[in-house]
């Protein structure tokens, strides 16, 4: 399975298979959505996704090991 593929089995497939596509799966307007970011690329790396560095719950910052925009500017 391709890394797209294997993100997309964890979000919209899985959404549209439990019949809830209209309130998660996808980053849109009204939809519950839990986010992550990572340093790299996970297309190129999956393993990427092993290595998180931001998550928001809820609408919350849970966690934020990403450096900030000011250190990153100097």
């Amino acid at each position: 399975m391709s890394p797209a593929r294997a993100i997309q089995s964890g979000t919209t497939i899985n959404a549209e298979a439990m019949g809830w596509q209209d309130q998660v799966g996808s980053i849109e307007k009204g939809k519950y959505a839990d986010l992550i970011a990572v340093a790299g690329d996970p297309l190129a790396d999956i393993t990427e996704l092993q290595r998180v560095k931001f998550v928001m719950k809820g609408g919350k910052v849970i966690r934020n090991d990403l450096p900030s925009r000011a250190a990153s500017m100097r």
